[in-house]
C-alpha cells in the first residue's frame, strides 16, 4: 500500500530535529549503504569535472542516481525515504525493489549486486568505502546493520528542504556553478560557485581535481565534520584575513577554517529559509571580495 504523505508545510515539518545521537548507528550504516550505490553511479557514469559524475540527487522520495548510461539503456537506482525501498529501473521497461531495513552491509551490497544481475546488469565496483576512517570492504561489514525509518525520512525532509534554497542561490550566479550536489563520500549536500581561475595544485587523486579551479562551497552535513548536523562554507584556497570576516547569521570557525551555520540555529529562525540564504550569500561575499572576485561579471 502507497503511504500518504503529510501535507503540513510548517517549518517543524519542512526542517525537523535531527540531532546526530539520536540516529548515530542508523547514520553510519546508511553511510555505506549510499557508498555502494554511490560507486555504481561513478562506475557507469562518463567523468565529469570536479568529480560531479559519481554525485546524487534530491529526489521527490529520497535521494537517486539520476539516469546513468549502461549499453544502449539507462538505468536508475533510487533510495526511497518514504515507503523505505531502493528501486532499481531501467529504460527497457525492468523494475526491481528491495526493502530498507535493519540489515548489515555486507547483506544489502550482495543484495543490490543480486538484483542489478537479475535486470542484466553487470557492474564490478570499488568496494572498499572512501572518506572514512578504518573502512571495511563492503562484502565483509557487518559492524554496520541499523536502519531507522523514522531517522531515515527525517535525513531527507531536511535535504528536501535545503535543495530548492540551495538552487535559488545557484541561479543567481552567472559563472561556472555545480549543480545540487550529494556527495555519498563525506555525505553532504553542496553547492559549489567558481571564479573561472585556476587554483594551485592540491595532492591526492581527489582533491587534485575537486579543487583544480578557484571555487567557493557551501552545504549542509547531517553529522560528520562537526558536532552536530551544520551548514558550512568555505572558499577554497583561503584568502588571506578570511577568519576575521562575518557571515550572517553563523560564524567562523578557526578549528575547520570554515564558515559554520547550526542546524538547530537555522530551525528557530523566524524564516529558515530566509536565514539559509542570508548566510549563503555573505559567507560568499566574504570569500569572494577578499580574493578578488571579478563579481559584476559573475552575478545576476
Amino acid at each position: 500500500m502507497e503511504a500518504t504523505a503529510s501535507h503540513n508545510n510548517s517549518d517543524a515539518e519542512l526542517w525537523p530535529g535531527l540531532p546526530l545521537e539520536s540516529w548515530q548507528d542508523t547514520y553510519a550504516t546508511l553511510h555505506m549503504w549510499l557508498q555502494v550505490v554511490g560507486k555504481i553511479r561513478l562506475k557507469l557514469s562518463p567523468p565529469v569535472n570536479h568529480w560531479w559524475h559519481c554525485a546524487l540527487y534530491v529526489s521527490p522520495r529520497g535521494l537517486t542516481t539520476s539516469a546513468m548510461p549502461y549499453g544502449k539503456q539507462l538505468v536508475e537506482i533510487e533510495f526511497d525515504f518514504i515507503n523505505h525501498q531502493l528501486h532499481f529501473s531501467t529504460s527497457d521497461g525492468l523494475k526491481q525493489s528491495l526493502a530498507l531495513a535493519p540489515k548489515t552491509v555486507a547483506d544489502f551490497y550482495h543484495e543490490v549486486m543480486q538484483t542489478l544481475r537479475s535486470i542484466h546488469l553487470e557492474v564490478d565496483i570499488y568496494t572498499k568505502p572512501q572518506e572514512v576512517p578504518n573502512p571495511i570492504p563492503f562484502e565483509s561489514d557487518t559492524v554496520h546493520a541499523s536502519y531507522d525509518p523514522e531517522s531515515a525520512h527525517k535525513l531527507w525532509r531536511i535535504l528536501a528542504s535545503i535543495q530548492p534554497v540551495f538552487e535559488e542561490f545557484r541561479g543567481r550566479f552567472l559563472g561556472k556553478s555545480s549543480p545540487v550536489n550529494f556527495y555519498w563520500g563525506s555525505l553532504d549536500i553542496a553547492v559549489t560557485r567558481f571564479s573561472g581561475r585556476p587554483a594551485p595544485a592540491r595532492p591526492g587523486i581527489i582533491t587534485s581535481e575537486a579543487y583544480s579551479h578557484e571555487c567557493i562551497s557551501a552545504g549542509f552535513w547531517p553529522g560528520a565534520g562537526y558536532t552536530g548536523p551544520a551548514f558550512y562554507s568555505y572558499t577554497a584556497p583561503a584568502p588571506p584575513g578570511l577568519e576575521n570576516q562575518q557571515a550572517s547569521p553563523g560564524f567562523y570557525s578557526a578549528q575547520l577554517s570554515e564558515f559554520l551555520l547550526p542546524y538547530d540555529d537555522l530551525r528557530r529562525a523566524d524564516s529558515p529559509k530566509d536565514a539559509l540564504l542570508q548566510f549563503l550569500q555573505s559567507s560568499y561575499e566574504a570569500g569572494a571580495n577578499l580574493a578578488n572576485w571579478d563579481r559584476k561579471a559573475l552575478e545576476r
